[in-house]
């Protein structure tokens, strides 16, 4: 017999799948699967505005912002049904980073002005946070601001900054007090990407996608307004949203979802006239896989719904990073390794349009067989971006262990 928790389940999954089958737009879902890692820009914005017609674009939000008052487990629901649709991840930026934060600290006029706008999907944000000296070691960031009456003078330069090229808002670390101590000279300041002073400039990715970029800041006014929270505290602020990053970093949902579209390829593609999937070293390989995605998918869970635990919060966040950036890794190179020769030449996307649905559910299609080269050239990077893999391991040893 269903208990009663099950059958509420079941309701809300139900609840979950009929949305998505009744607003995703086929077009949408098609590209999202097709793609490599990042997905289409528009497409991440306009599944935002579509769920926020729903009140469903930051679910994880206290109510009076915006959420959703879903559980841990319907969260985890909601994640998994949509991803499983293809539809488009939310954005990560504004709802998961920024927006917490500015819930956390921000002004009374910074919440009504900023938080309606991002859980609406009007504003597209990017993170003003890593420069070409200061990656992993923020702490080193050279970018000042100097008050001057009711503004600030920004300039410095960022790198790796995602999004920034269709970013409307940038959340960045400033230099305020370079007497201070690293830590304790960085303030957190809002920055309008249309800014006088703001240059972007495209960093072209390994398998020749635009998503990264750099931005120069020559004395960029910025109103004094805009400052987050108090002036030097902004490394605390930040260490709070890096922890919400590498957690939402692990992608759990993506690699189970990358994982099920590896078991098709598998039972599609031959070898010797067998089926890949029936090939014993490769299932071997293939549960191992799953096993180890399942074990990181409970730990997240576990985080998402505070449950206490004698690590330090900080370790737990840096695990889940390091464990998902290289999750991501092994699948999305089983899948290039699954395609075979199909995978070996990077074809232009020009030559197989995204709107061609009628090869949507082929695997063996070139178009797809590019995305998942696309993707495994692309998440090269997972072990680096949002803090680099040594640098997790050693606030891991350093937390966890004392060492």
């Amino acid at each position: 017999m269903e208990s009663r928790f099950d059958i509420e389940d079941a309701a809300f999954r139900a609840l979950v799948r009929e949305f998505v089958r009744d607003n995703l737009p086929a077009d949408m879902a098609w590209r999202t699967r097709h793609r490599s890692f990042y997905g289409g820009h528009r497409d991440i914005m306009a599944w935002s505005r579509i769920l926020a017609r729903n009140g469903w674009a930051v679910p994880h939000w206290p109510v009076e912002h915006g959420g959703t008052g879903w559980t841990a487990a319907q969260l985890h629901m909601f994640h998994e049904e949509t991803r499983r649709a293809d539809a488009p991840p939310l954005p990560y930026q504004g709802p998961y980073l920024v927006g917490p934060v500015l819930i956390a600290v921000g002004s009374d006029e910074q919440k009504r002005r900023f938080l309606p706008r991002i859980a609406s999907g009007e504003d597209c944000w990017c993170q003003g946070f890593s420069e070409p000296g200061a990656g992993s070691d923020l702490a080193s960031l050279r970018t000042t601001a100097l008050r001057r009456a009711d503004h600030y003078v920004v300039s410095g330069q960022k790198l790796w900054t995602s999004a920034a090229h269709e970013a409307d808002w940038g959340f960045f670390l400033v230099r305020t007090d370079p007497s201070a101590r690293p830590q304790q000279g960085i303030s957190f300041l809002l920055i309008d990407m249309r800014s006088p002073g703001v240059t972007v400039r495209p960093v072209i990715l390994l398998n020749g996608e635009h998503h990264v970029n750099e931005v120069f800041l020559d004395e960029v006014l910025v109103p004094a307004a805009n400052l987050v929270g108090e002036e030097n505290k902004g490394w605390h602020y930040a260490k709070t949203l890096l922890g919400a990053e590498r957690t939402v970093s692990a992608e759990v949902y993506w690699s189970e979802n990358e994982l099920a579209k590896l078991k098709e390829i598998a039972r599609r593609e031959r070898v010797r006239g067998t089926a890949l999937i029936d090939d014993e070293a490769f299932r071997r390989r293939l549960a191992y896989l799953e096993i180890e995605l399942r074990a990181l998918r409970y730990s997240v869970l576990r985080v998402s719904a505070g449950e206490p635990d004698p690590v330090p919060e900080g370790a737990i966040t840096s695990a889940l990073k390091l464990r998902g950036s290289e999750l991501m890794q092994k699948v999305a190179e089983l899948q290039v390794e699954a395609l075979g020769p199909k995978a070996m030449r990077y074809f232009d996307a020009a030559e197989f349009p995204v709107s061609d649905a009628a090869h949507a559910d082929d695997p063996s299609w070139p178009a797809y067989a590019i995305a998942k080269t696309g993707g495994q050239l692309t998440l090269r990077a997972a072990t680096i971006a949002g803090g680099a893999r040594d640098v997790q391991k050693n606030i891991i040893a350093k937390l966890a262990f004392g060492l």
